[in-house]
């Protein structure tokens, strides 16, 4: 006789374990979904605050090709038709980006893109770099000094917490450099963000399932193990076996929020500061993401730091020596038949929102006999 209550312990209540139970509950499976943290939705997590859908760790647009990913999404939020458009703050000066007509105007006085390519063409030849070994001769190679020195090199610099000279050049094998008067960041047929926000969208996918918030599955693992037939994890992969190869690095972030006065800051939902010596990378207004008209405002001024362990890991940094520490990693969680590891710490990998539910939806497929 089974004792196992569940037919799968679901580790982490962001978008990779939500739409796996989902799928699994749709299959008939029983699920216990735990997170350590208080809430659900994970790093998409929104909270209301003066009627304004804040999001908590970050700014989170919705965008894909995937008619699928959309569809699936779809079910459980009406989006708004949100369409990303950042801009740049370079010591008060301002620039759209990404990188395109309007950029160019404003730095050079071009006004076609044959003067553009010709500007850039003629930058690149002036410092071109034959095999560039890191990020600064990489990113002069692709779009010539001005725009390095004022768009990517503070930003980068303040992101990856060390000069452009030390960082390798496949951080950015290419850069969106478009010759149209065209601000929309993803050229994604599909893009938005949830009206009611992404905290709803995730409560309504996991409709029905239990959920033990607060609860720590590697504080006792054999406890949790022994409620069901098959886990879930979608927490750090090294952290999950003991960090026997050594501790995969990240960056992590730490946000600065404020209520104002005033029912307008900055006048766009997300503004990159590109200078060096702005601390804060960027500020999100976030009233913006949903065309607000309250009459106050909440900004977030957000800041890329070091991570070290028992900090929320953001980013993995797929470098070369924590690359060959993940192999050894991926591995072991080929050895354990019940364990599935999904999702940007699972796998020690960088994903879109619309890629975590690609995948999540595609093992759930293949564990659960979808086709």
């Amino acid at each position: 006789m089974n004792s196992r209550k569940y037919d799968f312990l679901i580790v982490g209540a962001g978008l990779y374990g939500a739409v796996f139970a989902h799928m699994a509950k749709k299959a008939g499976k029983t699920c216990l979904i735990i997170d350590k943290r208080s809430h659900i939705a994970g790093n998409i997590y929104t909270e209301t605050n003066e009627d304004i859908q804040v999001h908590k760790y970050g700014a989170h647009i919705f965008h894909t090709t995937n008619k699928e990913v959309w569809e699936f999404v779809n079910q459980f939020a009406e989006f708004n038709r949100y369409t990303n458009s950042p801009i740049a703050n370079y010591h008060g000066e301002i620039y759209n980006l990404p990188f395109n007509m309007n950029t160019f105007n404003k730095i050079w006085g071009v006004t076609t893109p044959d003067e553009a390519k010709e500007k850039i063409e003629q930058q690149r030849r002036e410092r071109y770099v034959e095999n560039p070994q890191n990020l600064e001769d990489q990113a002069i190679n692709l779009v010539g000094s001005d725009i390095y020195e004022k768009l990517i090199r503070g930003y980068t610099e303040k992101q990856w917490g060390r000069p452009c000279t030390e960082i390798p050049a496949f951080i950015i094998r290419r850069l969106p450099v478009r010759f149209t008067y065209d601000n929309n960041y993803f050229n994604d047929p599909y893009q938005g963000i949830p009206i009611d926000g992404y905290t709803t969208m995730v409560e309504r996918m996991i409709e029905g399932i239990e959920v033990k918030l607060d609860s720590d599955y590697l504080k006792d693992k054999s406890y949790w193990d022994s409620l069901a037939d098959r886990v879930v994890y979608t927490g750090p992969v090294d952290a999950y076996f003991n960090y026997q190869f050594g501790v995969l690095e990240y960056r992590s972030l730490q946000f600065e929020s404020e209520v104002m006065d005033t029912n307008n800051f900055q006048g766009n939902a997300v503004v990159n500061y590109t200078d060096r010596e702005t601390p804060y990378t960027r500020i999100i207004e976030h009233k913006h993401f949903n065309f607000g008209t309250q009459p106050k405002t909440i900004v977030t001024r957000e800041y890329s730091v070091e991570w070290k362990l028992g900090d929320e890991p953001y980013y993995p940094i797929n470098d070369d020596k924590n690359s060959a520490q993940y192999k050894k990693y991926k591995t072991l969680t080929e050895q354990e038949s019940n364990v599935i590891f999904g999702g940007r710490l699972g796998e020690y990998k960088y994903y879109n929102m619309d890629q975590v539910v690609e995948v999540a939806l595609r093992k759930a497929e293949e564990v659960l006999g979808i086709k």
